[in-house]
């Protein structure tokens, strides 16, 4: 592709050299990246400046750059006001803006983003649809499966992975799009169709400079759903019409709208809902009618999650006796409400809660479940919202029988402060375990005939970042190899 027809989204730029017979073979914001033919775009990061590594770029065989600032180079510089920008513009350039061609969902809120995303990916798989994933857990493309490093990739990696969809024939793809994704402009350039909204509570707070900020970030998925009306490309917002804000998230879009909800009047409900240690079962109303749903999703929040993905399927014109079927046969998300069983007499969790939304969402789950007691294994990450500590702490020793403290991500700080911060003020007994596998032997050892231990905060995750350092460490693999050694061990 030639220069030219790249910088074809981009309104004004000067060029500081002619760029009319530069070939483009690729782009690049990594100069350790960055290959023959490469144009680098130079980003500002919070620790990282990428004016600084432009020269480097060149000399891996960048043909052209893109920077705010003037830089002394051999090639040529692409001057513009906004490399973030420049950078999705370019993006969908060089990839023949792939989005258009996929029938895009965007998923956001505080929680249920991951399980909504996979629900719909079952939903589709059975309707005969080639599906793509980009989210918190991998980015999945048909069969192929990739690992991220955020819920949101960068502008240039989206449009990279909508390119690989649409080379293997991918015709319905599904994403969580974060707050920080939004409020940075890495989903400038995506042709979303049908945006979804979960629910907002306290999180983030160490990014976002209060709560109406988050607010903010997250409404404008729907905001740039955009203003047209056509009927060849229809576009819609799905929101939870029982969540507090619902109200400001329909206001901020203009295209048809669909609400689901338990409590609230909405275009899809859920009625006469029963939950046990087996799943759930209610009646879902719709537009197109109602079923009922017998589904091994255990939990209120998996209602509105079912509810949530139910209203994008039915949105992009599946059957209700699809998603029904979808439903019943689900297995879930991995490290979302999971249950591991190895032959014990009591129950064992597996959940990504680490908010105090979350968490006291999935505590209130396990005391309509058990008979017995409840143990919570949980922490909460370094170089993260330190508000939310004390909240997450309280919630565990208001909603648990026995709490347990631990190490979750420290990341570069240091865990006895994070403990501080989380039991300074805390009313209520609880124990301080640092070292995460102890912690959770003393939970599952101690642990009685139709109890409930959980084990919160990392879910899927299968490392510890302790120092900048990452261990694999994997909550499920762990709790399956103790419950193996005590039932090896003579009782």
């Amino acid at each position: 592709m030639k220069l030219k027809k790249l910088l074809r989204f981009i309104p004004f730029y000067k060029v500081t050299k002619p760029i009319e017979e530069v070939i483009v073979k690729g782009l690049s914001m990594d100069s350790r990246m960055t290959e023959s033919g490469d144009v680098f775009v130079c980003m500002r990061g919070e620790d990282v400046d990428g004016h600084q590594f432009a020269r480097d770029a060149v000399t891996k065989g960048a043909v052209a750059i893109i920077a705010e600032e003037l830089i002394e180079t051999s090639v040529p510089v692409v001057l513009v006001n906004d490399t973030t920008r420049a950078l999705a513009m370019a993006s969908s350039a060089f990839y023949q803006c792939p989005s258009e061609q996929l029938h895009l969902i965007g998923v956001t809120g505080t929680n249920g983003k991951t399980t909504i995303t996979y629900l719909l990916d079952e939903i589709f798989h059975m309707h005969k649809k080639k599906t793509g994933i980009i989210g918190t857990i991998q980015v999945k493309i048909g069969d192929r499966t990739f690992p991220v490093k955020n819920t949101t990739p960068d502008a240039l990696t989206l449009q990279k992975y909508f390119h690989q969809m649409r080379q293997a024939r991918v015709n319905q793809a599904v994403m969580e799009v974060s707050s920080h994704a939004l409020d940075q402009g890495r989903v400038y350039g995506c042709d979303f169709d049908i945006a979804v909204f979960t629910n907002l509570t306290r999180d983030h707070l160490d990014y976002h400079e209060n709560f109406d900020d988050y607010l903010r970030a997250k409404s404008l998925l729907f905001a740039q759903l955009g203003n047209g009306y056509n009927k060849d490309r229809e576009k819609f917002a799905v929101i939870n019409k029982d969540s507090p804000v619902a109200k400001k998230f329909i206001k901020s879009t203009s295209q048809g709208l669909l609400t689901y909800g338990i409590y609230e009047e909405a275009d899809i409900k859920a009625e006469d809902y029963t939950m046990s240690e087996t799943g759930t079962s209610f009646v879902m109303s719709t537009p197109i009618g109602s079923v009922n749903i017998n589904s091994p999703l255990m939990g209120l929040f998996s209602i509105y999650n079912m509810l949530a993905a139910a209203g994008a399927a039915v949105l992009a014109g599946v059957p209700l006796k699809t998603i029904q079927r979808s439903f019943e046969q689900t297995k879930g998300v991995r490290g979302r409400f999971e249950p591991v069983r190895q032959g014990q007499d009591f129950g064992v969790v597996i959940d990504y809660a680490h908010t105090p939304d979350s968490l006291q969402n999935v505590l209130q789950t396990v005391n309509d479940l058990t008979r017995g007691a409840i143990t919570v294994v949980v922490g909460c990450g370094g170089d993260r919202d330190r508000s939310k500590r004390s909240l997450m702490a309280q919630v565990s020793v208001n909603y648990a029988d026995r709490v347990i403290f631990t190490n979750d991500n420290p990341r570069s700080e240091d865990p006895k402060q994070i403990f501080r911060d989380m039991t300074t003020h805390l009313k209520g007994s609880y124990e301080v375990i640092d070292d995460r596998k102890e912690a959770i032997r003393k939970a599952l050892t101690t642990a009685n005939t139709s109890d409930i231990v959980l084990i919160a905060g990392k879910g899927h995750e299968t490392y510890q970042e302790i120092n900048g350092v990452r261990y694999h460490f994997d909550d499920c693999e762990v709790a399956r190899e103790i419950l193996r050694e005590m039932k090896e061990r003579p009782s």
